[in-house]
């Protein structure tokens, strides 16, 4: 007889975070122990440990969460050890119903150090169902509890923030609870240089005139100066520190509130910028860096900017959020330059020459015409099905079958030792019986009868993806604006890597530029 196998499954709260900063032990490593000693006493045969890092909210925040679902699904398991339910799932409706279902039809248990849930006991499946709900509602308390302790702090002029603003460092305060910020030397004199680089007045002397955030980055690469991550400056990070009014002593909080999107069935975490002056401030208790008149200078200047794409609510790139620079990384952006539109590297320094972007379109769109102009899709497990297939839940459904099939086979096994027992009468166990052989026939049927039924929407989702692909190119040129031209290419394209060297913009060969493209289906 095969030894069934179990496995553990530890992860890291947040009290367990704030245990270990009181000296209380590292905390995975006494769960490992304790489960551990546990699956001794009980004699289960332990082959894997799940070991989760991160304390994320939703199991989409979760991967090794995700990992271990997908294994429970598979059946590899017969049960899991897990110090407390509420370890599985702390999500909202959806996530809690989602364990409890793959748990229930895979016949996994759940053994915890208090008790362990059989997912063919209706009472224990209920108890189950009940933590995960307390569960979440004691998240919720907590959080609610941290969010109000955070805003009172943030009032009082501490600071909240994990990491500090540059030109800062955190610092303990005294005979009290909570942060407060301390000007680091080398940082500070750099933020007061930034500063005063942009805010200098035009009738200043020549060593002394105003420069852009652009310039200022530049400046700051060819003296050798660190930028906050470590790496290179560029003129996105030079204007985070212009907007930020932490440097005339203020705490800034709710400036990028969060704001959650339902996009494909998933749920997105969105973050708002509110403008400087609609943000919440309190006073700090920490020293400021320059003047409050200085401040109010840049962002005068900095409203005279021109505004981003977020600003205009519009795209004036095809290929915004999907051309990448083959050097460092970066997305390419695009600007004018006498009236021609450039992509351009934003990284200050980076070796990539820019190029015209009609050319590079029309580069892009060559390569997909020639790739994707025939194309038919065989459908295979990576690519994703359509909402309004059955597919998918017919797949599901067969993943799932088996097991359902022997948890019906054992309980109409089970009625008729109720009976025996006298629990049962003759009418309720053949009512009972009979409804569980109707089940078991449905499902076998539905089972015989999927081959053929998968089969027939894997034909028709082939059908409607082509015509999909090859409309793409009918439309791509009739479009008006360039953000519809962004979002048809976003439904084939997951990103374009840029690669170009040498500067030949007015050669006799402009387009000597190397495009990769990363489709999410594969040229045929």
């Amino acid at each position: 007889m095969e030894m069934e196998q179990y496995c553990i499954y530890l992860r890291k709260s947040r009290a367990d975070a704030e245990a270990e900063a009181r000296g209380e032990g590292e905390t995975l490593s006494r769960h490992e122990h304790a489960l551990l000693e546990l699956a001794k006493q009980q004699q289960r045969h332990v082959t894997k440990i799940y070991r989760e890092i991160v304390s994320g909210e939703t199991i989409a925040a979760r991967p090794v969460m995700q990992q271990l679902l997908a294994d429970v699904e598979t059946g590899l398991w017969a049960g899991v050890l897990v110090m407390e339910i509420e370890r599985l799932a702390r999500g909202d409706t959806i996530d809690q119903g989602l364990v409890a279902q793959i748990f229930k039809y895979s016949g996994t248990s759940i053994i915890t150090p208090m008790k362990t849930y059989h997912p063919d006991n209706e009472f224990d499946e209920e108890y189950f169902e009940f933590g995960l709900f307390m569960s979440r509602r004691e998240y919720k308390t907590i959080n609610r509890r941290l969010q109000r302790g955070r805003t009172a702090s943030v009032k009082e002029g501490k600071y909240t923030g994990s990491l500090p603003p540059y030109g800062y460092q955190r610092e303990k305060l005294v005979n009290d609870k909570g942060y407060t910020l301390a000007p680091n030397p080398e940082q500070a004199a750099i933020v007061r240089m930034i500063f005063g680089w942009y805010t200098a007045s035009p009738s200043a002397n020549s060593d002394s005139l105003r420069m852009g955030s652009t310039r200022i980055a530049r400046r700051l690469n060819q003296m050798k100066v660190l930028s906050p991550k470590g790496g290179t400056w560029s003129a996105g990070t030079i204007l985070q520190i212009l907007h930020n009014p932490v440097y005339i002593g203020k705490i800034r909080w709710h400036w990028r509130p969060e704001k959650r999107i339902i996009s494909g069935n998933r749920v997105l975490k969105k973050r708002l910028c509110v403008p400087f002056g609609s943000a919440n401030l309190s006073t700090g208790l920490h020293e400021a860096l320059i003047s409050t008149e200085q401040f109010s200078r840049a962002q005068e200047l900095l409203s005279h900017c021109s505004p981003s794409a977020g600003g205009r609510k519009t795209i004036q790139n095809p290929l915004a959020g999907l051309l990448l620079c083959g050097e460092c990384g970066h997305h390419m952006t695009r600007h004018l330059s006498r009236n021609r539109a450039l992509l351009v590297c934003p990284t200050s320094g980076c070796q990539t020459v820019s190029c015209a972007l009609s050319y590079v379109e029309k580069a892009m769109l060559c390569v997909l015409r020639t790739s994707f102009s025939q194309y038919s899709v065989p459908i295979k497990p990576d690519i994703p099905v359509p909402a309004d297939s059955l597919l998918q839940d017919e797949t599901v459904f067969l993943k799932n079958a088996d097991a359902e099939l022997q948890l019906l086979t054992r309980q109409l096994s089970n009625t008729h030792d109720l009976l025996e027992q006298g629990i049962y009468s003759a009418d309720v166990f053949q009512e009972r019986s009979h409804l569980l052989q109707q089940r078991i026939d449905d499902i076998q049927a539905r089972k015989a009868a999927l081959p053929c039924r998968i089969q027939r929407d894997r034909e028709e989702i082939s059908a409607n993806i082509e015509p999909k692909c090859s409309s793409l190119f009918e439309i791509y040129d009739s479009l008006l604006t360039e953000q519809e031209r962004n979002q048809l290419l976003r439904l084939i394209l997951d990103r374009i890597v840029y690669i170009k060297k040498c500067g030949s913009r007015w050669g006799p060969n402009p387009e000597s530029f190397e495009l990769t493209l990363y489709p999410f289906l594969p040229p045929k």
